[in-house]
């Protein structure tokens, strides 16, 4: 199994591979984080674990958007490991993503704005906490389509799904007014590959961090295919009895502050 130890950020959200997280960072132990990101060519990839929080919260509070500009502030001091505990893997879920990020711009009060993409789930083997940021050391997690290592039949079911969680999926959208920013639109515009279905689907859907985080350490595709259809027909059965839910704030993506 391919391991490595890359940077840590942990946050109060489930990153997915293929799909995009703006981030604002202000803390220092994450502008130092950046800082070191950066010194690698920008050619190669930035990479970095985004793990969501099992216990604790981050220092600010999540808001919509990505200012160009942000108030003056001091740069918030805090130890690497601050508010995660004595043994910070322990408040953290063991199955994060790693991201790649595309673009770090640094503004004029020493802030980052940063886009970064999700590529490869990865499991927390141990986090390191002697540096200026966290570091952890993960191993990678394959993507399987979900059915025993040489037979043909696993990427048939895990189709057959996938066909079944959009036609869901679909439905649930129709009764989430205003999901726009958030929405799988045309045929044309979905993918063919059942594990990146599976995976837009989580992220998009309006669903509770446990919930998307037991889609992420899904074992296969096809176990999280099936989870998000049980999920997506129990969300638009709720939907169908709330038709006063502020559905355009629930699907707005957030950028993260820390």
């Amino acid at each position: 199994m391919t391991t490595a130890r890359l940077p840590l950020f942990p946050l109060n959200a489930v990153l997915f591979p293929g799909l995009v997280l703006p981030l604002n960072v202000f803390e220092e132990r994450y502008r130092a984080m950046m800082r070191e990101l950066l010194e690698i060519d920008e050619d190669e990839p930035r990479r970095f674990v985004v793990v969501a929080i099992r216990d604790g919260r981050e220092t600010a509070p999540t808001a919509t958007g990505m200012p160009d500009t942000v108030a003056s502030a001091p740069p918030v001091e805090r130890a690497p490991a601050d508010g995660f505990g004595p043994d910070p893997v322990q408040t953290f879920h063991r199955v994060g993503c790693v991201a790649d990020a595309a673009k770090i711009r640094e503004r004029a009060d020493g802030s980052y704005e940063v886009l970064a993409t999700g590529t490869t789930r990865v499991r927390l083997l141990s986090v390191d906490a002697s540096g200026p940021f966290l570091t952890a050391e993960v191993e990678e997690l394959p993507e399987d389509p979900g059915a025993a290592e040489g037979d043909d039949t696993a990427g048939d079911e895990a189709g057959a799904l996938a066909e079944g969680v959009l036609r869901a999926f679909r439905s649930y959208q129709k009764r989430l007014a205003g999901a726009s920013e958030r929405s799988l639109t045309t045929g044309a515009d979905l993918p063919d590959d059942p594990s990146v279905v599976s995976y837009l689907v989580a992220a998009a859907a309006v669903l509770d961090i446990p919930s998307k985080q037991r889609l992420l350490q899904a074992p296969d595709t096809a176990t999280r295919l099936r989870e998000e259809l049980a999920l997506l027909r129990k969300e638009t059965a709720v939907i169908r009895h709330l038709p006063s839910l502020p559905a355009v704030d629930l699907t707005r993506d957030p950028t993260h502050p820390n």
